[in-house]
């Protein structure tokens, strides 16, 4: 893919496996079981039916990452060789005996490792076949677990929506002949590319990339599970599309979840988190719900709308974690080096480390040194802040500039800790002063429902570091008022530094 995307357009494609990857994870817990009661936020407890760990993602990610990996090697999806690499993966992960998966792709995973193991070659081919014939047998075999991995197939055409639908539609192929479940992909992986280039939802914009004979009923489809005043008339907007095995219900589902949930008028970014809560409130099949609205959300809002805490906690097959979706996406979608904002997610992710009392002399917070580790490969050094209760990582360039995105990054937290600086001096004391500081920070700690009096009172220096762990790149965006592109001079950024550094 030659397309070039800008700070803004590749922030919201790395947020597409991210995004996908946390929903997945939040649905974990509660996969055909009791899900959280609206007003009750889903939480990343893992157990579920396959027992995960906190965090942990399930088979939607799992495979969705078989994917983005063929992906990343540059790789047209639509040719034979690609496929044959992604069946490849999928049996890769199936071999390995995974905790939880769908019976149809078991079936189809199954039967193919069978025909390998007699000595049969043509990998992809012989999964195909398979995939039909489980389908030739049966009358539903339209289930979601062609849709549930099919986000990263968009980032590898993002720059061809003809071809993207012809891609998604073999790759769905590989486990799920039915031309349902093909045409579900084709519609979700055209949303991801209109969200990731336009910033927009539009989930019937593929509707004319189907066959002629199926489009009138995807429309119908469609209007009703984007029919809000029915949508708000249930209990929990699109619980009437349960169960959601069925590709069709599950994509009506997540389109419910999507547009019912309001965008907040401050930190509009916030509905990717409220509308994955609402995914998974739906209940049902709620890690792949979640995981498929959580692709489009992570399209539409970037990897800087996830908040921190969810990344750090995600992780799954094959020893991957949050980080590791940023970089995979980076390259799913043509970049042959992970992009800048990137490490200005690394910035923040691990920018503070507080502590109780001075840390012994020569250690740091692993999450820092990884930082530095990943830093480093990027052509970035870390340098921490000559303090004893906090450790500032600044990503210093080596010869070569930040772009806008990473330059207001950090800007915003070295202009927090300044003000967290004028408020108290000390992060280990008090908050005796914090109402002396810039009304930018009052907000954002509002926005988290925090009393500054209350907080002056106790003091509570671990509370605000949570606040602070909890808040999202796009948090910091809004509440420093700085708008999508907006340019901060480096060397702005580097006396800010230095007048941290004097004061400490």
């Amino acid at each position: 893919m030659t397309l070039n995307l800008t700070t803004a357009q590749n922030d919201r494609a790395a947020g597409v496996l991210l995004a996908a990857a946390a929903g997945d994870a939040l649905g974990v817990p509660y996969e055909f079981a009791t899900p959280p009661a609206p007003g009750v936020e889903a939480a990343m407890t893992g157990g579920g039916l396959g027992n995960f760990a906190p965090g942990e993602w399930s088979d939607d990610t799992a495979m969705a990452v078989a994917i983005a990996r063929v992906a990343a090697t540059g790789a047209d999806l639509t040719t034979q060789a690609a496929l044959d690499q992604i069946a490849d993966g999928f049996l890769e992960w199936y071999d390995g005996g995974p905790a939880d998966i769908g019976i149809q792709t078991s079936s189809v995973l199954s039967a193919t490792r069978l025909r390998l193991d007699a000595g049969e070659v043509g990998l992809a081919r012989v999964m195909i076949e398979e995939a039909a014939a489980y389908t030739a047998a049966r009358s539903h075999s339209a289930g979601n677990g062609a849709l549930m991995r099919t986000a990263p197939v968009a980032l590898a055409h993002l720059d061809d929506r003809d071809e993207l639908a012809r891609a998604a539609r073999l790759v769905a192929e590989l486990t799920h002949a039915d031309p349902l479940a093909g045409d579900s992909c084709v519609l979700w992986c055209e949303a991801i590319r209109i969200a990731v280039l336009e910033a927009r939802f539009e989930v019937a914009a593929g509707l004319d990339l189907l066959p002629d004979d199926r489009r009138d009923r995807w429309r119908a489809w469609l209007e009703d599970a984007l029919d809000l005043d029915r949508n708000r008339g249930e209990r929990v907007p699109g619980e009437r599309f349960r169960p959601n095995g069925f590709t069709v219900t599950a994509l009506q589902a997540a389109v419910a979840a999507i547009v019912t949930t309001d965008v907040p008028q401050e930190m509009s970014a916030r509905h990717l988190q409220l509308a994955l809560h609402n995914a998974v409130r739906i209940g049902d099949d709620t890690d792949t719900v979640a995981a498929i609205a959580g692709g489009l959300l992570g399209a539409r809002w970037g990897a800087s709308a996830v908040p921190l805490s969810w990344r750090h906690a995600v992780h799954g097959w094959p020893g991957l974690d949050g980080a590791d979706l940023v970089l995979l996406a980076a390259r799913a979608r043509g970049d042959a080096l992970a992009p800048t904002y990137d490490v200005a997610e690394l910035f923040f992710a691990c920018v503070i480390a507080f502590r109780d009392k001075p840390a012994p002399a020569g250690t740091y917070d692993h999450r820092l040194a990884r930082c530095a580790a990943l830093a480093g490969a990027f052509g970035l050094q870390v340098v921490p802040a000559p303090r004893r209760d906090l450790h500032l990582v600044w990503l210093s360039p080596q010869g070569k500039p930040l772009d806008d995105h990473a330059m207001f990054q950090q800007r915003a937290m070295v202009d927090l800790l300044i003000a967290c600086e004028r408020a108290h001096g000390e992060l280990i004391s008090p908050f005796r002063e914090f109402q002396e500081a810039p009304d930018n920070v009052i907000a954002l700690y509002r926005r988290f429902g925090g009393s500054l009096n209350e907080f002056g009172e106790k003091g509570d220096s671990e509370g605000f570091a949570r606040t602070l762990q909890e808040l999202t790149l796009a948090d910091a965006a809004a509440a420093w008022g700085i708008s999508e592109g907006a340019t901060v001079p480096i060397d702005e950024v580097e006396r800010a530094v230095e007048r941290l550094r004097e004061q400490a």
